[in-house]
């Protein structure tokens, strides 16, 4: 047990240095290129973009962007992480008109 080295929840290796989108506790969205990662999944992105949210209803995206450059994101906040390679958005099906 003391030597033994942690496996990573989530193994981020084959997406380095492609483009990834990260969604964080409490809604917050951003894209960039996955630079690196650790087993507790803290992130590092470069050239990295927020997707802003609508200020009357917090879970709707807008079209308005603003851009970070480098970011460190802490693992406890990451929620998801998606390459943007295939990533096609689709209508809810479980919404009730």
């Amino acid at each position: 047990m003391a030597g033994e080295k942690k496996s990573a929840v989530l193994d981020l290796s084959k997406h380095i240095d492609q483009r990834v989108r990260v969604k964080f506790t409490g809604g917050r969205e951003v894209e960039g290129r996955l630079k690196g990662f650790d087993t507790l999944v803290n992130l590092v992105l470069d050239e990295c973009i927020e997707y802003m949210r609508d200020a009357d209803d917090p879970y709707k995206l807008t079209e308005e962007t603003r851009s970070l450059g480098l970011l460190v994101c802490r693992g406890t906040a990451v929620t998801l992480v998606c390459p943007c390679d295939g990533m096609v958005e689709i209508a809810n099906p479980f919404v009730q008109e």
